[in-house]
């Protein structure tokens, strides 16, 4: 890193162990680090030298103003400092990292980028479920649960998403699941369609709720999950019951061999 760098990079989705080379060098380096709520603080103790600076939103909560944050990149840059500005996840999905970027770039600011494994891809590997699979799905749409002012997103079309993409992976939609919810029935999609819910992902704390898309709602209530989470809709989630390979790092068996119900491979038979 050089005085007066910003480097935005992605710290994963909370497992220490998912961070980049990239982002292990940069936390080492930094004169400062920016960081959001999601950041375990176990990745902070590999920036000793460094001074901390949480500018975590959460919602619900009060939150430094995303202009702010932005701003004060820019100054802490002009300041001569080597200035790492850490996100869950990835910066680039979901996590206004273009934003900051892009405000960077306008107060020319010589910015890097380093991605992270988003939550939406690697939580839910975590929790043994592949987005894609042959078998399964060819495509996956990922899609936020809230827009700007914090309500369900208006400007999504919910019926084409709903018929076009054979997995939805929903971030940051527990707040507006009975919302989404009746979109995607709305849509056509089955209330029998599995629906996992994976909140904490990575985390010590991770939890997994499997159920239905008629049963979201109830379900998340009765097992009084909160966020962070992420929703996986479509026929990929009964993948865990083979896959759920943390499950087995505990000594449980696969719950079933073929969960789709097509019949193995020859080679697997």
């Amino acid at each position: 890193m050089e005085p007066g760098w910003v480097w935005l990079c992605g710290a994963g989705p909370g497992d220490p162990g998912l961070l980049t080379l990239h982002a292990l060098n940069a936390l080492r380096q930094a004169d400062v680090v920016i960081f959001d709520a999601l950041v375990q603080e176990a990745i902070l103790d590999w920036a000793p030298q460094a001074e901390h600076i949480y500018a975590g939103k959460r919602g619900g909560k009060p939150s430094a103003k995303q202009r702010d944050i932005s701003l004060r990149l820019v100054d802490l840059a002009r300041a001569g400092k080597r200035v790492l500005r850490l996100k869950g996840g990835d910066p680039f999905v979901f996590g206004r990292g273009g934003e900051e970027a892009q405000t960077l770039v306008q107060h020319n600011v010589p910015v890097r980028i380093i991605p992270g494994i988003s939550a939406g891809i690697g939580g839910l590997a975590y929790a043994g479920i592949p987005v894609t699979h042959r078998d399964v799905n060819q495509s996956v749409t990922f899609v936020t649960g809230h827009d700007q002012s914090g309500a369900a997103p208006s400007s999504l079309d919910w019926a084409s998403i709903s018929k076009g993409s054979q997995v939805l992976v929903i971030y940051m939609g527990m707040k507006h699941a009975a919302q989404i919810a009746g979109h995607l029935m709305d849509a056509g999609r089955q209330p029998s369609e599995p629906v996992a819910v994976v909140t904490s992902a990575t985390t010590a704390d991770q939890r997994v709720l499997e159920t239905t898309l008629g049963s979201l709602v109830a379900d998340i209530e009765a097992t009084g999950m909160e966020p962070p989470a992420i929703i996986c809709v479509g026929q990929s989630v009964l993948m865990r019951q083979v896959l759920d390979w943390q499950g087995m790092m505990a000594g449980d068996a696969p719950r079933n061999l073929d969960p789709l119900g097509r019949g193995l491979p020859a080679e697997s038979a």
